[in-house]
């Protein structure tokens, strides 16, 4: 149950005839009162002989008592409340005691003797109720409705345990702020999916990742499409920003701009700024020199190396170390997103978008040891959009196995630490990557599968005995799943460069957990492709068909002794 309280008002009539009219797209279906102050408010909904007016006048009476100079600007205080998709439908009088715990809670009538504001609640769809209320209390005197939203949230939480609804991962005050109800019917009217809200911060997250400098990152928003205005102080310095739409515009045709701390807050411009000034001085105190543009293929395997590391600093380095590093993980995932090709996109577009809410915490992130993932994440969007096939879908695959592990790192971290909110966005973000593996690693995970079935008997035997031999705990569950030809054609591959299988198999299981994995062999085919230095797609290898030896009927040392420019 989700209370969404809204900006105070000036007209009382403006809302009430907003609220009992047909709404937008036949969304208001007999809208009528379920509660108020006294039990007795007129309502227009259902009683012929009640008006708007009528409403209206009785509400902001306490208000109108007041001498005019006395009278609050912004008078009208407005909430929704709203069950949460596949909870039951409650009834008028279930509502009518929700509204009555919810007006009590945040100070707008406290009840007890004490004065209190009026107040209606009205009823126009089965799954919410609209609390309007006058910001005047009886005696004349203001509500104590300090952080009303948050004793709001608290009520819910309690009345959704009571009439057994859907239970809202309690918050932090650390998430982007919702969009409000004005907002979702104008994207409504204008057929976007999301808000301009939620697509600003969606393209102005992207702009982020891996930026080194305001230049930099002020040039990504341009060439996003948005409408930018920057804030300077009389110096000259730059102070913040605000990013529109083109086609957002309000009544006066004027584009509706958003501060950056208004889109989440670690958007505004000081906060951006610790990323990237941690950025630009090394651990032994050098600068850090910019690199050329890296291949997709190269800036997804470097990617998927560092998310390796930052698994390690997540499950067992200090908090501030873990939450700039998660903090990062976002921006790799952002990166990701924006450059892979359009099977994966959209599973990684909605993995980046949960991962979000997972990136902030009340655990200050300590900025600078960060630096690998933020310079992946700067790879990534520098080294270009990367095909769906070849050494770049393949290399994609990579990259997301080894991501998934790090984003369930993330969401152990934040469940130990009690946030409940970014562990649950953390394990949303990896069911989206699963499904973007599965997109990715369907093909060269089957080149491999029938390179594997093709292996000699004696070669196969070998593999078998260095995965005993390697990790006696896994053997038999990994050689009963169906990817164990992939990973015994890697293991040859391995084999036949001058690495030993054994040990290969032993450091990747032994550094992490594969307690979350569908597939153990899948994850240890792309590690030891990773650690061994080979290919990620394997179209076009020659077959190794004997230790050392491949389809060309050369080994791997007759290769090695071949002049360069014949290799």
């Amino acid at each position: 149950m989700i209370p969404s309280i809204n900006p105070p008002g000036d007209r009382t009539i403006g809302l009430l005839a907003y609220l009992y009219g047909p709404g937008k797209r036949e969304e208001h279906v007999d809208p009528h009162l379920v509660a108020s102050f006294d039990g007795m408010a007129p309502d227009p909904g259902r009683d012929p002989n009640s008006t708007l007016k009528a409403l209206q006048q009785l509400l902001d009476q306490p208000v109108q008592a007041l001498p005019e100079h006395a009278r609050p600007a912004k008078h009208v205080w407005h909430t929704s409340v709203r069950t949460a998709p596949g909870d039951r439908t409650l009834s008028d009088e279930e509502w009518a005691e929700v509204a009555r715990r919810i007006v009590a809670a945040t100070g707008i009538d406290p009840g007890e003797g004490q004065p209190g504001c009026r107040w209606a609640a009205v009823r126009h769809a089965d799954d919410h109720i609209h609390i309007v209320a006058t910001l005047v209390c009886e005696d004349g005197t203001r509500p104590d409705d300090f952080r009303s939203g948050k004793r709001a949230q608290a009520e819910a939480r309690l009345i959704e345990k009571e009439l057994g609804l859907h239970r809202v991962a309690p918050g932090d005050g650390t998430a982007a702020q919702r969009p409000t109800s004005a907002e979702r019917h104008k994207a409504e009217r204008q057929g976007r999916e999301r808000t301009a809200r939620e697509e600003l911060r969606e393209t102005v997250r992207r702009a982020v990742a891996g930026a080194v400098s305001e230049e930099e990152f002020f040039g990504r928003l341009a060439a996003a499409g948005l409408l930018v205005k920057t804030r300077v102080a009389p110096s000259g310095g730059l102070l913040g920003y605000k990013v529109a739409l083109h086609d957002d515009r309000n009544a006066e045709g004027e584009p509706v701009y958003y501060p950056g701390a208004r889109l989440a807050p670690d958007l505004s411009l000081p906060r951006i700024r610790e990323r990237w000034s941690a950025d630009t001085i090394a651990q032994d105190g050098d600068t850090v020199q910019p690199l050329r543009p890296a291949a997709p293929a190269t800036a997804r395997r470097s990617a998927a190396a560092v998310a390796w590391q930052a698994v390690l600093v997540v499950e067992h380095g200090e908090d501030g170390l873990a939450a700039a590093h998660i903090a990062a993980a976002g921006e790799v995932l952002d990166a990701l997103a924006k450059t892979s090709a359009a099977h994966t996109r959209r599973e990684l577009q909605e993995a980046a978008w949960a991962f979000e809410r997972a990136s902030r915490s009340r655990v200050r992130a300590v900025r600078g040891h960060d630096r690998a993932l933020r310079q992946a994440a700067r790879d990534l969007v520098r080294g270009g959009p990367a095909l769906g096939r070849g050494e770049d879908g393949a290399s994609t695959a990579m990259a997301i196995d080894m991501l998934f592990f790090l984003i369930t790192a993330a969401a152990h971290w934040h469940a130990r630490k009690g946030h409940a909110q970014q562990a649950e966005a953390a394990q949303q973000a990896a069911e989206h990557l699963r499904a973007a593996y599965r997109a990715a690693a369907g093909h060269p995970l089957a080149v491999l599968h029938q390179r594997g079935r093709r292996l000699s008997r004696p070669l196969l035997q070998r593999q078998i005995a260095a995965l005993r031999e390697a990790v006696p705990h896994l053997a038999e569950q990994v050689l009963a799943e169906e990817g164990w030809h992939a990973l015994a054609a890697t293991l040859a591959e391995a084999e036949a460069a001058g690495h030993d299988p054994a040990a290969l198999l032993a450091d990747a299981a032994g550094h992490r957990e594969l307690d979350t994995a569908e597939s153990v062999s899948d994850v240890l085919v792309w590690r030891l492709r990773r650690t061994a230095g080979l290919p990620a797609d394997a179209t076009g290898l020659p077959t190794v068909t004997r230790l050392g030896a491949t389809s060309s009927g050369k080994t791997a040392a007759d290769r090695n002794r071949l002049p360069r420019r014949h290799r």
